[in-house]
């Protein structure tokens, strides 16, 4: 029960982000009124908060290579990468004013390869130094070049040059910068969530992390002065949303593990009341894609108020869950999460839920007791997590209450095929 607690919570983390992600995305990001800085609370935060996840999920979806020392996934990663990079690009194309990071994620997936086994004090190591030298490195080589980068996504239009530079340096989400908090969710996959002195430790550290950045940028700020306009080294002491800074990178990522950290304190209620959230999480990348094309087809060049901004952002977010909700009742996965299976790896299964709960789980290794309902397992019967997945969302199984029948009782007789492999949508997108 405590995996499918820690599961449910990262897959709750990753609807916030959805949500934080469609708030800052749909607009508007301007005015200086208190109203106008709290909708944009998620700017800067909710990508973070994305990215930390997906690091986390690659972990996950490779702790059977690391612990068993067998192949690593890499065909799946290198699938996966593709996908995501030539839809990124394409969906770039569409008139929705939104900078759109998958192209950056499939790069970061490339990226975890060679360090899926290195050590966990290496990983952190480079997690930190490139939450330092990422950004001060951005900033030598358009000093170097006397060019300022301009800060423009990549599109399925541009040359494949083009491409690598603006993904890995010129793009709203550079691959140099966000490699960081990339590598964090990585390591942060190699520790036991469930642990409750864990989860003290990244409420505790976040919170600091999240205050301490904006803090010390201020101090920073007053006494040095502003940044100037022409890029310079000046400008490491600012922590504004997506400058690719060190102070804006510590106080983003320590909201994102403060988010996580209280989700997985609770997990036992996200699992039990939240699950519509959770739900929400496991569509990601599909409701990512929906909201795309709703803003370039139904929205723009709306809104020009805040208030049209937050009943546009409401409204879009409640058909996100009811309808995340309502497609996890009768289906194992979305739409554009089944996209990211390898097909040559994995047996055609039915997306309709037809079987026992959590057909996605590793079979028992004896038959399961007619009498034992999903809630009331023994101990000697375990419920085994879901198979991890990076840009998918992290399966749960479908609801237990859905799958019971009159008496409570779980059909028996009917075999749980093997799990397939997927991934976990680590997505996160626009200027979230």
């Amino acid at each position: 029960m405590q995996s499918r607690n820690r599961i449910a919570a990262i897959d709750a983390a990753r609807a916030l982000a959805v949500i934080g992600m469609v708030i800052v995305n749909v607009g508007p990001r301007s005015g200086d009124g208190l109203a106008d800085v709290l909708h944009r609370i998620p700017l800067g935060r909710a990508s973070l908060l994305f990215v930390l996840l997906a690091g986390l999920g690659i972990s996950l979806l490779t702790r059977r290579a690391r612990d068993s020392g067998g192949p690593l996934p890499w065909a799946s990663l290198l699938w996966r990468s593709g996908l995501l990079l030539v839809g990124g690009l394409a969906l770039q194309l569409l008139d929705h004013g939104v900078s759109v990071i998958l192209p950056t994620y499939a790069l970061l997936f490339l990226i975890a390869l060679p360090v899926v086994r290195a050590p966990d004090r290496l990983l952190l190591v480079l997690a930190g130094a490139l939450m330092v030298l990422g950004p001060v490195t951005w900033i030598f080589l358009q000093m170097v070049q006397g060019v300022r980068f301009a800060s423009e996504p990549a599109s399925l239009t541009d040359s494949p040059l083009l491409i690598l530079h603006k993904v890995l340096l010129s793009s709203p989400y550079p691959v140099i910068t966000w490699a960081g908090p990339f590598l964090l969710g990585m390591w942060l996959g190699r520790r036991r969530l469930s642990d409750r002195v864990l989860q003290r430790r990244m409420i505790v550290t976040g919170a600091i992390a999240a205050v301490a950045g904006r803090m010390i940028s201020l101090a920073l700020v007053a006494w040095l002065g502003e940044p100037s306009n022409t890029i310079g080294f000046d400008r490491l002491v600012t922590s504004v949303a997506h400058s690719q800074m060190p102070l804006w990178l510590l106080s983003g990522t320590g909201s994102a593990l403060l988010a996580l950290g209280v989700l997985l304190r609770l997990g036992r209620v996200v699992d039990r009341w939240l699950w519509p959230l959770v739900a929400t999480g496991q569509l990601a990348l599909t409701i990512y894609v929906a909201h795309l094309f709703a803003l370039a087809l139904l929205i723009r060049p709306e809104p020009h108020t805040l208030a049209e901004g937050v009943l546009i952002s409401f409204v879009l977010s409640v058909l996100a869950i009811v309808g995340a909700t309502l497609w996890r009742r009768y289906f194992k996965q979305g739409p554009f999460e089944a996209l990211l299976r390898d097909p040559w790896n994995h047996p055609r299964i039915p997306t309709r839920l037809r079987t026992a709960p959590d057909a996605e789980t590793t079979p028992p290794s004896h038959p399961p007791r007619n009498s034992t309902s999903p809630r009331t397992r023994s101990k000697e019967e375990p419920i085994q997590p879901a198979s991890a997945t990076p840009l998918t969302g992290l399966k749960i199984g479908p609801r237990p209450h859905l799958l019971t029948g009159p008496s409570g009782r779980q059909p028996a007789q009917m075999p749980v095929p093997h799990p397939p492999r997927v991934t976990d949508f680590p997505a996160g997108a626009g200027q979230g």
